[in-house]
């Protein structure tokens, strides 16, 4: 395991006295305070795997270890870029957020985004569109319980950059438009219109779906969306943005969502403000390159929040200089700030999400910038605690982008930075550590879910698009 390339975070925290046992990392700032280093072997070492089912891989993939993993975990691999479906087409390229749904006789199906605009070679293809000018879009996988696959179809198509998301309660796949933009589509005797796009859109998980007819989700906001994560107690979904100066929202619905096309009734969005910032945008990037202060939000540190209303959730236009498009309108009112908003889970009755290029500047270069933070959303408390924090030497994580929630209580961040990614855990003592490296290329890790039963992680390496089933003695940490 390369643990010494990268060793972890520069980190401070509450004392043990005052911790209360909220997430798995809580015991992590608990150890900083007392001075330890909070790391872990966690799986054991990692070396070169080649996939179970190598011989069902297409020529180009057959005995190459796609991954390094821990000596007793193994994986598949299956759902490459450019092979044939079950629906006649040919599997997309791009794959990105993924969420994990069990099926019939014990296997498992995936809903899996594909993050293209409005050209791909490997587009995601048939005739039920949101945008005939637009490539991107979902896919469907269904997993046998062997962890190979039975079938597979697109499932949502014509949208642009469908980056994450996020599962719901109701056994549905929420897709969010990475961007703020336009397209154009054709539709016969109708001529062209301009479609707007920047939304989100549910996907039922469903192995006999098809296409799904694609609905925007208006009132959640027509931003440069991300990644979703509802509680399941309330039903409101939660949203990051993917931006610079983006803001963390909330969408309350109209009526409380047990069934696909509820969320389509409507409902009102709000952003997270810090109580005591009345007359200012908390700027919680502690970077100064980008309107930071250093060390202004220190790790373990609790912010009791508060939300403000949006009134135009469905801005035509972005511009800060006329304050016009959401997250501008949810500045004026004191929202706070992250940086670069990705990837969002509920679990361990939190959620949480990761401010991607937050933290400390990577060196003392102009415009530098973090190598990411982890935040926790207690609803219950209306807290928000900034619980990880990369070093600006970028060891041991770098650019965390997804993040799923283990059964068990791990956190698993998936890596988009520069050369080699990992996937990287943290257990339920507050210890980090590496559980897999891309071992292929430099492409990033998207889309870490779990199986309903926990016994296979699945997981995407972005490009040239392959989905991956990981299984092994996920009870047998060090």
């Amino acid at each position: 395991m390369e643990v010494s390339r990268r060793k972890f975070l520069t980190l401070a925290g509450t004392s043990a006295a005052t911790v209360t046992m909220l997430s798995p990392l809580e015991a992590f700032y608990a150890r900083v305070a007392r001075g330890e280093m909070p790391n872990s072997t966690g799986y054991g070492a990692l070396e070169d795997k080649l996939p179970l089912n190598t011989a069902e891989l297409p020529d180009n993939f057959k005995n190459i270890p796609i991954l390094k993993l821990p000596r007793t975990f193994n994986y598949t691999a299956f759902h490459f870029t450019g092979e044939p479906m079950g629906d006649g087409f040919r599997v997309p390229s791009n794959h990105d957020g993924m969420a994990a749904y069990s099926g019939a006789n014990g296997s498992t199906i995936l809903v899996c985004n594909h993050e293209l605009g409005t050209s791909a070679n490997h587009p995601v293809s048939g005739d039920n569109r949101y945008s005939t000018g637009a490539q991107g879009g979902t896919s469907t996988i269904v997993v046998g319980a062997n962890r190979r696959p039975i079938t597979n179809f697109n499932s949502l198509a014509g949208t642009v950059r469908n980056c994450a998301g996020g599962p719901t309660p109701w056994r549905t796949w929420v897709t969010c438009e990475e961007t703020f933009s336009t397209s154009t589509n054709t539709t016969g005797t109708a001529g062209t219109q301009t479609v707007r796009h920047g939304y989100n859109f549910e996907v039922v998980a469903d192995p006999n779906s098809g296409l799904v007819t694609p609905v925007p989700l208006i009132d959640m906001g027509r931003f440069n969306h991300e990644a979703i994560a509802v509680d399941p107690r309330t039903g409101y979904v939660y949203e990051t943005e993917d931006r610079g100066d983006s803001c963390f929202y909330r969408f309350v619905p109209n009526v409380r969502p047990t069934k696909a096309g509820d969320l389509a009734q409507g409902g009102t969005l709000y952003a997270l403000k810090v109580r005591g910032t009345e007359n200012f945008a908390l700027n919680t990037i502690n970077n100064p390159n980008f309107g930071g202060e250093p060390g202004k939000v220190k790790v373990g540190q609790k912010l009791p929040v508060e939300w403000v209303q949006i009134d135009n959730p469905d801005p035509d236009a972005e511009n800060a200089g006329t304050g016009v498009g959401v997250r501008y309108e949810a500045q004026s009112k004191g929202a706070a700030i992250f940086f670069r908003g990705e990837g969002a889970w509920y679990g361990n009755q939190m959620v949480y999400f990761v401010a991607s290029q937050g933290g400390p500047p990577v060196s003392d270069a102009a415009n530098a910038r973090g190598n990411g933070q982890v935040w926790a959303y207690d609803p219950a408390r209306e807290e928000l605690t900034l619980v990880v924090e990369a070093s600006p030497s970028g060891q041991f994580l770098q650019a965390p982008d997804n993040i799923t929630v283990a059964p068990w209580g791990d956190l698993f961040l998936c890596e988009d930075g520069s050369g080699t990614d990992y996937i990287v855990g943290v257990n339920g003592k507050g210890e980090v550590y590496q559980f897999a490296m891309n071992n292929f290329n430099s492409s990033e890790f998207a889309g870490a879910c779990f199986s309903a039963d926990g016994r296979t992680m699945f997981v995407n390496i972005q490009s040239p698009g392959i989905t991956l089933a990981i299984f092994g003695p996920w009870n047998r940490r060090r």
